[in-house]
Order: C-alpha cells, then sequence, then structure tokens
C-alpha cells in the first residue's frame, strides 16, 4: 500500500515547527511487519507489540503511569528557534477552558537517510495526550525513555525501516544512533518519529519549542485570542488542529473545482508515470513523488493549492462513498491496522475504476485499478477548504 506522505515542515524548523500536529497526537504500536504488508493487530495481543529482541534496552527507571486523557487542539511554535518562555507557558495553562499543556521539542532531520520530523517528549507526561490505548501501555513508553525511537506505522512499512533495527539518525547539528522500538501511529500530518527529549537533545534539537494545548473545540476562537495576547504573534505561531469546514455552506460558491481545472491536474500527473515513489518526494529534484507529494504537485500545476499530507488532503471536501465517485476526486484508504481512522494513503480517482497513484517504496507512479481493503471514500476538493489548509500546514 503505502507511506503516509512527508509532510513538510517550514525550512524555520531548524528553528521550529511550523505545521500541524493532528488531535489525535497519538503513538498507537504496530506489530512488526515486512514492508508493503499490511497485518491486523488482534486485540489482547499489545504485548507483542513492542520489539524486544536483540539489543532491546527497555528502561527500568520510572515513567509515570497514564493518568488521564488529554486532547490537544492547538499547537504553539516558537518563532526564533528558542523555547517558549516559561512565564508565558504558564500564564497559557492557568487560561480559562486549557484543560493541559505539553511542551515538546520540535525538529527534522534524516532517519535511515530519510527526511522525517520528529518530536522529543517527555514520556511520563506527553502520554497522556495521545490515544487511551497508547497511553495505557507502559513498554511503549519505556522503550521511548531508554533511548529507543518510534517511527510512524507507514515510515517502518512503506519506508521499509524494520522494526527493532539500528538506524542512523541526523538531527538538527548531531547525528546518533538509535534503535526502532516500536511502530508507532502519530495521527499527525507532519511527525515521523517520537525520542525522549534526552534524545532529542543529543540530536541538537531545539528544545521545548513546541506547546501542544488541550481545550474544548468550541472555544478555540476565543483561547487563540488570549494566547496571542501571552505570546504575541512575532514571538509565536497558534496553529488549530483539524479546523473544521461548512462544506455544506460553500459547496455552491463556486468553491467546486472546475472540469478545466481537474483536467490539467490529471494531464500533470500523468506527466509522472514511471517516476519512483520516493519517501517524502515532492519533486523530480527528489527523484520522485510519494502520494500526496504527487496530488499535490499535479492539482498545483492547476492552480490547485493542496496541504501537503494525505491526512489533511482528505479533509479539504467531503467524504463520499465510492459509487459516487467523479474523475477529479480523491480517494483515500487508512492501512494502519492500530488506527483505522487515520488516512494514510490517497490517489487521483480518474474514472472507470481506474486512479492515478504513486503506491510506495519500490514502486513507481502508475494507474492502477481501485481497490477497496481499507478504502474509506471519495473526496471532493472545497477550493476554500483546500487553500486554508495548505495555508497553515
Amino acid at each position: 500500500m503505502r507511506r503516509q506522505d512527508r509532510r513538510v515542515l517550514p525550512t524555520a524548523i531548524g528553528v521550529c515547527i511550523a505545521t500541524t500536529l493532528a488531535a489525535n497526537m497519538a503513538v498507537v504500536l504496530a506489530e512488526q511487519t515486512k514492508p508493503h504488508k499490511r497485518t491486523s493487530t488482534a486485540q489482547g495481543t499489545t504485548d507483542k507489540l513492542i520489539t524486544a529482541g536483540s539489543g532491546s534496552r527497555l528502561s527500568q527507571g520510572p515513567v509515570a503511569p497514564y493518568r488521564k486523557h488529554i486532547d490537544p487542539q492547538l499547537m504553539i511554535v516558537s518563532k526564533n528557534g528558542k523555547p517558549l518562555p516559561a512565564a508565558a507557558v504558564n500564564k497559557i495553562r492557568k487560561l480559562k477552558g486549557v484543560s493541559g499543556a505539553e511542551l515538546v521539542a520540535g525538529g527534522t532531520g534524516t532517519l535511515a537517510g530519510k527526511n522525517v520530523a520528529m518530536l522529543g517528549v517527555n514520556p511520563s507526561t506527553f502520554r497522556n495526550f495521545t490515544p487511551v490505548p497508547s497511553a495505557k501501555y507502559d513498554p511503549l513508553w519505556k522503550s521511548i525513555a531508554s533511548g529507543d525511537v518510534a517511527i510512524s506505522f507507514v515510515l517502518g512499512t512503506d519506508g521499509g525501516i524494520k522494526n527493532g533495527s539500528q538506524v542512523q539518525i541526523n538531527g538538527t547539528s548531531q547525528s546518533s544512533q538509535a534503535r526502532v522500538g516500536a511502530y508507532a501511529t502519530m495521527g499527525i500530518g507532519d511527525i515521523d518519529a517520537v525520542v525522549s527529549k534526552a534524545t532529542a537533545a543529543r540530536l541538537g534539537m531545539a528544545s521545548d519549542n513546541v506547546l501542544l494545548v488541550g481545550a474544548a473545540k468550541k472555544n478555540l476562537a476565543k483561547l487563540q485570542k488570549k494566547i496571542v495576547k501571552v505570546l504575541p504573534k512575532s514571538v509565536a505561531s497558534t496553529v488549530q488542529l483539524n479546523p473544521s469546514f461548512d462544506f455544506a455552506g460553500r459547496g455552491s460558491n463556486g468553491t467546486g473545482l472546475s472540469g478545466q481545472e481537474i483536467q490539467k491536474a490529471i494531464e500533470a500527473g500523468m506527466t509522472k508515470l514511471n517516476v519512483p515513489y520516493v519517501w517524502g518526494g515532492e519533486s523530480d529534484a527528489e527523484g520522485g513523488y510519494d502520494c500526496s507529494g504527487l496530488l499535490q504537485w499535479a492539482f498545483g500545476q492547476a492552480g490547485i493549492r493542496l496541504p501537503r499530507v494525505a491526512e489533511d488532503q482528505a479533509r479539504t471536501g467531503p467524504w463520499l462513498p465510492y459509487d459516487q465517485a467523479r474523475v477529479g476526486d480523491l480517494l483515500i484508504w487508512a492501512n494502519d491496522p492500530n488506527a483505522p481512522g487515520v488516512i494514510s494513503h490517497i490517489a487521483l480517482y480518474i474514472g472507470n475504476n481506474q486512479m492515478l497513484v504513486a503506491p510506495h517504496t519500490g514502486d513507481v507512479v502508475k494507474i492502477q485499478q481501485v481497490y477497496l481493503r481499507n478504502f474509506k471514500g471519495a473526496v471532493r476538493i472545497n477550493r476554500y477548504a483546500a487553500a486554508q489548509l495548505a495555508k497553515t500546514r
């Protein structure tokens, strides 16, 4: 199937992460699998999902237990590469409507030769900001605390990085060897790997430059205004995670794509047939394209801005059943067995049960028949939603 696309963090991220975390910043384990093979993970086998083979060194030190789930709705990112001011963070924690706030380190680098975005976290506290099944599973957090790296399911399977393997990580300014201790579902458009803050520091990543804020969704607009007063826009960016759109209210106001735009996008995509799939690829200069990189480029040639990753592209319009799909719609899949709601693959429908797609590492951009395993639906692009998401991603 495919990898979850290479969201591109702004170049400023050596200084900061200025993209979005998804509301479910999950770190859900996946069973060790061979590249490109999808397996179903049965309930009750969680104890088998952490690699504990040669080289395992699970931390024997204390990792605080899971306490309560906090759903992050906002992300605040330092603009100068320095830690967010402690006094300001404390004020934000006390704002009305804030259910929790977690400081993490954010940065980019390479892992096993692939461009990745990483978070450095405190396993004892960050776990509360992840989905309950992940948060409750102690071996995951002990693995990260011990110095292992947890990578996304798609980076592992479609990127061909084996669970339990030793990998080279090149961080912001330093390099280090680390063991892949788990496949981890991020549920985030831009995060491929999670390490401890200690590991992040060894990699030269900026410390405490990203703040995740839990809050009630209905109060986000007001809360953002309060946060800007505490941390002005010149100091930090505040981004909503998974903003919603009224597709029904805007769909009749010229927000759909024209036949000419769709034709141009398809024609552009067709020029990349037989170009290799490349994890994170979005241009010929990178040697190829991944699934969302291909679509972003193709629609860009038609003047349509799409966000970078499959998960965000899947939110650019209403979801429709396959029998209602039209030429130019996006087709979406959720392939991760431990995150059935997270979109991890995307393609362009060209009619007659055919799609244009960049499948996975080892394959090429091709036209193939639509398959329905793990299929979630079609997406009819709303130019307003696409532009808004592209602006913030």
